[in-house]
């Protein structure tokens, strides 16, 4: 499916914002598939909305009444004439009142079906799903009721337990215990941040694997039966339960093929149990033992990841495009034994924040520069002039870079962070820097209690280091820019990386 081009859909509409509908937009244009953009009043200037070939706003700037109103945004799909939708991934990508909406309409939902999203959007019924199909759960219960039986349970399988939402994400009405005293405390107080966040105050209870990597599968499958795992990603660099750094593959010195290919399999069958169609992703708590790896179902992303370049920089796939050959009843053009793995890849998240508190920091972006270069790919909806919105996620961009093993990946990304320039807001980018010369880093030594256990990163001196650096470079660039005056950047490299072969990728 990347190599020709099946007939699919003559306009699609992408149900997002920023740089995940600039992402779908580029795909669609490479096939020659007219876009339609959907806004809030908050982004009528931004640049996703220039991105499409045309445009509709559907509410005020709270996502409330405008991202995740489905009726709204099939709405604006009738409107203009699209016969396929894209969630991306936030807001309603997972909610099967949007799959419904889009029945209803008789438009293609791209992405998966109703079934799947409700089992895999159910922290329970995911685990029972997975139980039934073979595949490996941390040890736990499901549906507590009580604080008592969180108690009893915690007592029988050992501390510390971790305590989760049932509907949620993104570590809300997750609470991580390790005294049996604490548990009353504890589960009202996750009951209580459960409700407010999901309108579902049920709680589930696991032991908590204290130290363990996060390594997911991504999959694509087809609505005949086909499901192949594209290699993992390492997302195990984390701050309050939200990925920062993910890299594919796994430094991992127990990710051995052998491995790959087990965890693959399990992937699968995870996805097979929901009749999964389209892209998504079997997430694992990896834990590296005496004996070998041991890994446990964590949940299923039934979605494109925020993540994905990793994988189609080191498979030369472009999945956004798989998504929608799927979505439009095409077979898989691909097998798991003819699955690529080439060279190493790693994406830093590039948020509007403080780098030592990680507090928001929105604002207006005098000037950007992003780095260039053919092994570099910037994912972004922000440039000069930008106003970065207090309404959403701060993050404003996604930097990818590829090599030919984990060190020039490495290597190459410092340099890249180095030659970005943000001016007018604060940005993570000293903390990325940081990471990337801290030797456990280097070492592939790490686990989700990474940034927990190396509080040196958070030292303000130590950022104020890298910031100052950064401060210096920004001047002189601002300087030159102002005067005229050409600026370096990296050339292409004479090797070109995998997305850049297979995918096409333009930056």
């Amino acid at each position: 499916m990347n190599s020709i081009d099946p007939p699919t859909f003559r306009k699609i509409l992408v149900a997002n914002r920023g740089e995940i509908a600039v992402r779908v937009f580029r795909t669609c244009a490479e096939h020659g598939i007219a876009t339609v953009a959907v806004y809030s009043e908050a982004d009528r200037d931004s640049l996703h909305v220039d991105a499409a070939d045309e445009a509709v706003c559907i509410g005020p700037a709270a996502s409330s009444e405008s991202y995740l109103r489905a009726d709204r945004i099939v709405a604006a799909a009738k409107e203009t004439g699209a016969d396929a939708i894209h969630p991306g991934y936030g807001f309603l990508s997972e909610r099967p009142a949007l799959v419904k909406a889009c029945e209803e309409a008789g438009i293609t939902f791209i992405g998966p079906g109703i079934r799947a999203m409700d089992i895999m959007g159910d922290k329970i019924r995911a685990r029972e799903a997975m139980s039934d199909a073979g595949v490996p759960v941390v040890p736990g219960v499901n549906d507590l009721e009580t604080w008592e039986q969180a108690a009893a349970v915690a007592r029988e399988i050992g501390m510390p337990v971790m305590l989760k939402a049932a509907a949620g994400g993104g570590g809300k009405g997750m609470r991580i215990v390790h005294k049996v005293e604490n548990l009353q405390r504890a589960f009202a107080a996750a009951a209580r941040e459960a409700q407010a966040a999901f309108g579902d105050g049920r709680l589930l209870l696991e032991r908590a694997v204290m130290r363990a990597r996060h390594v997911e599968i991504q999959l694509m499958a087809d609505s005949h039966g086909n499901v192949v795992a594209l290699n993992e990603r390492d997302c195990s660099v984390q701050r309050r339960h939200q990925k920062v750094i993910e890299e594919c593959p796994s430094p991992s010195p127990q990710m051995t093929p052998e491995v790959r290919r087990a965890m693959g399999d399990v992937a699968v069958r995870a996805a097979k149990a929901v009749d999964y169609c389209g892209a998504g992703t079997v997430e694992f708590l990896f834990e590296e033992t005496e004996d070998g790896p041991r890994y446990y179902f964590l949940e299923m992303n039934t979605r494109l990841q925020v993540e994905h370049p990793v994988t189609e920089a080191t498979c030369g796939r472009d999945l956004v495009w798989d998504q929608i050959c799927v979505a439009a009843g095409h077979r898989l053009d691909v097998t798991q034994e003819t699955v690529q793995l080439q060279g190493h890849a790693i994406e830093c998240r590039i948020y509007a924040e403080d780098p030592v508190r990680f507090l928001p920091s929105p604002g207006h972006v005098h000037q950007i520069r992003w780095p260039h270069g053919g092994n570099i790919r910037v994912d972004t909806a922000v440039g000069s002039g930008s106003e970065v919105s207090s309404h959403y996620d701060p993050m404003i961009a996604k930097l990818t870079v590829w090599g030919a093993d984990r060190n020039q990946a490495i290597a190459r990304m410092r340099e890249a962070l180095r030659e970005t320039v943000v001016l007018g807001i604060s940005t993570n980018i000293p903390f990325h820097l940081r990471v990337l010369q801290e030797p456990d880093f280097i070492r592939g030594d790490f686990s989700t209690r990474y940034i927990d256990e190396h509080p040196d990163l958070l030292a303000p001196a130590a950022l104020g280091e890298e910031a100052e650096a950064a401060a210096v470079a920004a001047a002189a660039w601002s300087a030159a820019q102002t005067l005229g005056a050409p600026t370096s950047s990296s050339s292409d490299s004479a090797e070109v990386s995998a997305w850049r072969q297979s995918a096409r990728w333009r930056r």
